[in-house]
C-alpha cells in the first residue's frame, strides 16, 4: 500500500447535496459497473494497464463537475487515458451518460475524495498530468487553510507525477488563484511554464458558466507547472 499521506483535514470537495435526475440515477446504476472504479482501501494500488487494457499516458482529473470539459478533453486526446474523480452524484451520472453517448473507452470514473484516491489507489510516478479545474474553494476566511490547493497537498501530489509531467489548475476566484500560484511556486519539484499565470491552453474548453462570467467581466486564471527531473 502507498503510505504517503497528508493532513486529514484536507478534502478535494465541499460537500453539497444534489438531486439526481432519473437519467443520472439510471446511468450510475447501469454504467458505473462498466466505466467506474470502486474505491476501497483494501484493493491495493491500481494497475493502470489493467484498468484501460493498454499502456498510455494517464491524466488525473480532480473535481470534474458535470463532466463536459473532461469528456471534450478525452475526445481531443484519444491516445491518453483519463481517471476522473468527484463525489457529486449528479455529475457522476452526467459524465457516465456522456461516456456512453460518445462511446469513449479512455475515461474511468472514481466516486470518492481525491485525497484518499491518491493515497490508496494511484501508483507513485504514474501520472503524465493532473487537471484541477475550478476546485471548490472554502469561501470563508477561517476556512482558508482547508482549501485543497495548499503545500501539504501539492507536495504529496507531485510524488504521483512522472518527471516531465504537469499540473494544470484553473479558477475564477482571484484570491484562490493567488494562493495557488504561491503554493505551486514554493514546490521545489515544479517549474512554472510562464511568468505568473498562463494563457488557457486550447485543450481546456470554456464551460457555459465560464463564458457567462467572462462576458460579465469576471476573470479566470490558469496555472501550468511542469515537474522537473532532479
Amino acid at each position: 500500500m502507498n503510505t504517503m499521506t497528508i493532513g486529514q483535514h484536507i478534502r478535494s470537495y465541499v460537500l453539497r447535496q444534489g438531486r439526481l435526475s432519473t437519467g443520472q440515477q439510471r446511468a450510475i446504476d447501469e454504467l458505473f459497473p462498466q466505466w467506474g472504479i470502486q474505491f476501497t482501501q483494501d484493493k491495493g494500488l491500481l494497475s493502470l494497464h489493467e484498468v484501460f487494457n493498454r499502456e498510455a499516458p494517464t491524466i488525473l482529473e480532480i473535481g470534474f463537475g458535470m463532466g463536459e470539459p473532461t469528456i471534450n478533453i478525452a475526445k481531443t486526446f484519444p491516445e491518453k487515458n483519463f481517471i476522473a474523480v468527484d463525489v457529486h452524484g449528479p455529475g457522476i451520472g452526467n459524465i457516465l451518460k456522456l461516456i456512453d453517448q460518445e462511446n469513449l473507452t479512455n475515461v474511468r470514473i472514481i466516486r470518492h475524495d481525491a485525497v484518499e484516491v491518491l493515497q490508496f489507489l494511484i501508483p507513485p510516478q504514474s501520472l503524465a498530468g493532473v487537471h484541477i479545474f475550478f476546485p471548490d474553494p472554502w469561501p470563508k476566511a477561517r476556512h482558508h487553510k482547508r482549501r485543497l490547493i495548499q503545500s501539504s497537498f501539492i507536495n504529496n501530489l507531485v510524488n504521483y507525477i512522472q518527471n516531465g509531467g504537469y499540473i494544470h489548475l484553473a479558477t475564477d476566484w482571484q484570491d484562490y488563484a493567488d494562493q495557488m500560484l504561491e503554493v505551486l511556486s514554493q514546490c521545489t519539484q515544479l517549474k512554472n511554464t510562464t511568468s505568473g499565470f498562463a494563457v488557457r491552453p486550447d485543450y481546456r474548453p470554456l464551460t457555459k458558466f465560464e463564458n457567462r462570467g467572462l462576458k460579465l467581466g469576471h476573470g479566470v486564471w490558469d496555472l501550468l507547472f511542469i515537474k522537473e527531473s532532479k
